[in-house]
This record gives structure tokens, C-alpha cells and sequence, in this order.
């Protein structure tokens, strides 16, 4: 069903992790089967490198032509390139760093000690974006993109009654006030996510319960980010029991 938005839940972290694993490599068989190559945004925190964890450890990963898969991120914090809290060094760890994948095919954010500024930065992914989009289109064809969300309902560094949720003319964004420190990092905006076919929200815990809820029961955007979060074709939040704890029934698929 175009626009489909579902909810998906697991009985735990440990549970939601390794589905969301196996989903993807399917998935992600059946995108190189159709188109050939495929494009994945992929986020931080614990959940989201949690799957990338679960992808590695899988017995199917090596079924996944990796050369034919590239890699973006929604956000980076700026910080220096090997600093820990740096999402794209988590995702090499978890997974990255294991697979046959041309380096070309890894398309990591500046970092803070590369020798640019937070704007330079924005605007050199931005132009790394469209360089690596079809003829006459603005953005690669996002297939697949992975966003978690926070207790406020952030999504990528995208925070609530900030502009950055509200910014529609730029694809990346450089932030400097973020409510969650660093306060500089770099974002997607919502129009660049929204291009995806498929967005992938995957949280977990009782904290993100609250914001979940709103975000289902039609808060704004303004106010709860990942309310104005929707992918071209399907919008899928995968998540454990307690962060399902205030989602409307209605929207709970029967089984995950």
C-alpha cells in the first residue's frame, strides 16, 4: 500500500534488533534484484547499531552483493573523524569494517578535523549527494533509510521548535544549538528523508513511549519531528513492547 505507515513490535531490544536484521537483508536482496544497486541512509544510537551488529552476525549477510550497496547517514555529530561518538565509526565497527565493500561505496559525513568548517561541511555533503543522483534528479533513490527517535521525538539532528525541522529549500543542514550534545552536528533535512522509499524507524524502551504515541496520534511536526516523517512508499516504526507502550491499536500490525 503507497504511504503505509505500520508498527511493528517485538518482545524486546534483542528481538527487534535481530528482525530488523533479517528484514534488511532481504529486503536489500530483493532492492539488487529489482534496480541493481541500492542506497541506505543509516542512523546512530544504541538500537540502530545494534541492527548493523545483528546484519554482520548474521548467517545470511554474505548473501548481499555489498559491492552494489552504498551507504549515507542521516546526522553526524562533529567531532574529530575517530572519536567514538562519531556514527559513522560505530557503523564501521558493527559492521562496515567486516564486509566486501568498496570504500567509494561509504559515504560518511565530514568531520570536524578535515580541515572545513560546520558549513562547508553541510554543503560539500549536499554536493556529494547530487553527484550521486540519477540524470535530472536532485538525490540518489534512497531505498532504504534508518532513523531512530529520541525521547523528544527528534529524528536524524533534527530537534523540536527548531528551524532545522522546518528547513525545506537545502538538502543537509549544519546544526549548532542541539539540545543533546555536541550541539554542532550535521543533518539530513525532512524533505531529503521523506525521498526515501522506505523509512525504517527503529527505537526501543519506555523513554520513547511518549513520543511515539504523539507522533502517531498526529502531533505536529513542529513539535514532535518524527510526526512529519514518511517515506515514498512505506513508513515502518519497528519497536519493542515498551516503546509501544501509547501507540493507538489501530496501528499495531498482528504479528512482526
Amino acid at each position: 500500500m503507497t504511504n503505509e505507515r505500520r508498527v511493528l513490535v517485538h518482545p524486546d531490544k534483542q528481538a527487534l534488533a535481530g528482525s530488523v536484521a533479517a528484514r534488511f537483508i532481504t529486503k536489500t536482496l530483493d532492492i539488487l534484484d529489482e534496480h541493481g544497486v541500492a542506497n541506505v541512509v543509516l542512523t546512530g544510537g544504541s538500537v540502530g547499531i545494534a541492527v548493523l551488529a545483528e546484519i554482520n552476525g548474521s548467517s545470511a549477510r554474505d548473501t548481499v552483493d555489498w559491492s552494489k550497496v552504498n551507504f549515507w547517514w542521516g546526522d553526524e555529530r562533529w567531532v574529530p573523524k575517530a572519536h567514538a561518538d562519531r556514527n559513522e565509526l560505530q557503523a564501521r565497527e558493527a559492521l562496515l569494517n567486516h564486509i566486501e565493500i568498496p570504500a567509494e561505496n561509504i559515504h560518511p559525513f565530514p568531520a570536524s578535523d578535515e580541515g572545513m568548517s560546520l558549513d562547508e561541511a553541510a554543503l560539500s555533503y549536499a554536493t556529494e549527494l547530487e553527484s550521486a543522483a540519477p540524470y535530472d534528479a536532485p538525490l540518489p533513490r534512497f531505498d532504504i533509510t534508518f532513523l531512530g527517535v529520541g525521547p523528544d521525538g527528534h529524528v536524524a539532528s533534527l530537534f523540536p521548535h527548531q528551524s532545522g525541522i522546518r528547513e525545506t529549500e537545502t538538502a543537509v543542514i549544519a546544526v549548532r544549538n542541539s539540545p543533546k550534545p555536541p550541539a554542532e552536528r550535521l543533518s539530513l533535512t525532512r524533505p531529503v528523508l521523506n525521498s526515501s522509499e522506505r523509512v525504517w524507524l527503529v527505537l526501543a524502551g519506555s523513554d520513547k513511549a511518549s513520543a511515539l504515541g504523539l507522533a502517531l496520534a498526529g502531533a505536529s511536526r513542529d513539535e514532535v519531528p518524527a510526526a512529519g516523517i514518511k517515506g515514498r512508499r512505506r513508513t515502518v516504526f519497528f519497536v519493542d513492547k515498551e516503546a509501544a507502550a501509547e501507540v493507538p491499536e489501530n496501528l499495531i500490525a498482528p504479528t512482526y
